[in-house]
């Protein structure tokens, strides 16, 4: 259970990590930001309308009105724009300028032009608390607060508030109604489709923005594009009368010093310095365009998603990442398959964006990365845990540095999970235990195999210690192979083979001494060893499977153990076929040659050698 736990934490704990990092990512703002930086790219490149086409015109008060009237401006001057507006035939002109208090001899003047004109809309700030001008009408008041975003760009626009007193309008709605002489827009705001569309806190690319109201992304006109012309022009009547009958017209600063001006999505992108950021009174300007197009049937030109949208593309998103992550067996592969996939999400919330629809993409494009790599931590780990496990269990069988040495070659030696068929120069050693039979006769089974067991502890380490990999056990003995599973020099390996038969019957002779001191009975080794080519690979079924070593060379090393079973000169008998010692220094070891032999299934005799036993040797 406890190794369940721990292979279930594994797989789990870099998911963990990535999801961490991404509830980070949102909590932080990041995201957040990154929609908005992709919002700001799409308003630059996308298409906008010309504010010429619109009735919408502004009175700029510049830095040469400043020189010429000074400031503050007298409401006299104020007071004489309002009327040549209205005798040009303006439909409804706001004053985007703070009048609670006069300014100069004329304040009376504009005081009285405010009661007795419909036309003029003067403001107030409801968030500073400064008033309109005193007297004004509450049917021509409104109020003139911006709603901007956390990293001070303004995006969105308020367009109403439900439930306050007659003048708390918004200065563009408060202008449009003027102009028209009814408030049919504003009814619409809570009827179909307009009421789906009003921004949330999760609107679009937002992640908690403050949606109080009625409020909507602002739809900007091309900037700079609005008719514009100075408060010196209106007064020395240098503007055509055409130019204004019929207009909804502005009247407010533009000159830099007076730092009335905002950040937009133009801002960053702008090489122009007269856009870098843009007077207030054209920012109330495109605000009242977006409401006159609303108005004349148009729909929003920019529509932020709801949050549900984004909660879908996220859900795919994470999916995607995952089955990236863990499906994709190469990592080039699975790298191609992330940036694909980013590059699809980022299409397709740009492309929406160019066509009018915000959705927020930042946190859906970084769950598929961060996901994709917890994938690949997950899959880093689990091989290496797939390593440690093979090197283990090949250590069961080969010595650690062969079993390592294959988990390198892993990619060419392993084709669909199998060792394929291949030819390799081996030496064998077949080992079988002497009188097991009669032994296990005397013997209850768990004292026989704890016997047998005692003999294998000891053999099976020195085989590894020598480069050789046990093959199989046969109940009372085992099948050794030196040179797989990749192709090892074919003198070398016959070499280990020979050693480990020496240092075999050193083991046998330090365990008869231990056997001998528990009464209990002795353990015999017989050990044939032969060279030769054998085929090798994966046998067998996917329920069970083996590495298979198949030749003549297993046959021949499994008769030299068996020949003439009796003639035993020493409790660890070895013997070596000539074929093997060809390979090797023969005068390196002490060898009895007994001569050739003929051998059961072979027509060819085999000249054999024993190894000779030295009772002081040790393994």
């Amino acid at each position: 259970m406890a190794r369940r736990w721990k292979a279930l934490v594994a797989v789990l704990s870099p998911y963990g990590i990535g999801f961490l990092v991404l509830a980070g990512l949102s909590a932080s703002g990041i995201s957040e930001t990154l929609n908005l930086l992709l919002y700001d790219v799409s308003l630059n490149l996308r298409a906008a309308p010309s504010g010429r086409s619109t009735p919408v015109r502004l009175i700029g008060i510049d830095e040469a009105d400043i020189r010429r009237y000074g400031w503050p401006l007298d409401d006299h001057l104020l007071s004489q724009a309002v009327q040549r507006l209205s005798r040009d035939g303006a439909l409804a002109i706001g004053i985007d300028l703070y009048r609670d208090r006069g300014m100069g001899p004329g304040a009376e003047e504009l005081r009285q032009e405010l009661r007795r004109n419909p036309k003029v809309v003067a403001i107030f700030n409801a968030a500073e608390a400064i008033p309109a001008p005193p007297t004004t009408p509450a049917r021509q008041q409104a109020f003139n607060d911006l709603v901007v975003d956390g990293d001070g760009v303004l995006r969105r626009d308020l367009v109403h508030v439900d439930g306050q007193p007659e003048n708390s309008l918004a200065l563009p709605l408060r202008l449009l109604e003027v102009a028209q002489g009814h408030a049919k827009l504003r009814q619409r705001f809570n009827k179909e489709p307009l009421r789906q569309q009003w921004l949330q806190a999760s609107s679009g690319g937002y992640s908690q923005v403050d949606a109080s109201g009625r409020q909507r992304m602002l739809a900007f006109h091309q900037p700079g594009s609005f008719p514009l012309w100075s408060l010196t022009q209106l007064l020395n009547g240098q503007i055509p009368p055409a130019q204004i009958k019929g207009s909804l017209v502005l009247i407010g600063s533009t000159a830099a010093s007076l730092r009335d001006s905002f950040n937009t999505p133009f801002t960053r992108f702008s090489s122009a310095a007269s856009l870098a950021t843009m007077p207030g009174v054209e920012v109330h300007g495109h605000r009242l365009a977006a409401l006159v197009d609303l108005e004349a049937g148009g729909k929003f030109q920019m529509e932020a998603l709801p949050s549900w949208a984004e909660g879908l593309l996220l859900l795919l998103a994470i999916g995607a990442g995952i089955a990236i992550g863990e499906a994709a067996q190469a990592l080039r592969r699975s790298g191609w398959l992330l940036l694909i996939g980013e590059i699809v999400l980022l299409g397709l919330g740009f492309g929406l964006l160019l066509n009018g629809y915000w959705l927020a993409v930042s946190l859906p494009a970084a769950s598929l990365a961060v996901l994709t790599a917890a994938g690949w931590l997950r899959r880093g780990a689990a091989s290496q845990l797939q390593r440690r496990q093979i090197e283990r269990l090949l250590g069961q069988t080969t010595s650690p540095e062969v079993a390592a040495e294959l988990w390198k070659q892993r990619e060419t030696l392993l084709e669909e999970g199998r060792f394929p068929g291949r030819q390799l120069a081996v030496t064998i050693l077949f080992a079988d235990i002497v009188g097991f039979s009669k032994v296990s006769e005397r013997l209850p089974p768990t004292d026989t195999l704890q016997w047998v067991n005692r003999g294998m502890e000891l053999f099976v380490p020195l085989i590894h210690r020598h480069g050789g990999m046990v093959n199989k056990f046969t109940g009372d003995g085992f099948l050794a192979v030196f040179g797989v599973p990749v192709a090892q020099d074919p003198r070398q390996t016959a070499t280990n083979a020979i050693a480990t038969g020496q240092a075999l019957q050193g083991a046998v002779a330090e365990l008869k001494k231990e056997l001998l001191a528990e009464q209990r009975p002795i353990l015999r080794l017989r050990v044939g060893i032969h060279s030769g080519e054998v085929i090798t690979g994966s046998m067998g079924s996917s329920e069970r499977m083996e590495y298979a070593v198949i030749g003549d060379v297993v046959n021949v090393s499994a008769r030299l153990e068996s020949l003439e079973k009796e003639r035993m000169d020493s409790d660890c008998r070895v013997l070596v076929s000539e074929t093997t010692l060809e390979l090797v220094e023969a005068k390196d070891w002490p060898l009895n040659n007994w001569g050739d032999f003929p051998l059961k299934g072979r027509d060819q005799t085999v000249n054999v050698y024993e190894l000779i036993a030295n009772d002081n040797q040790s393994c």
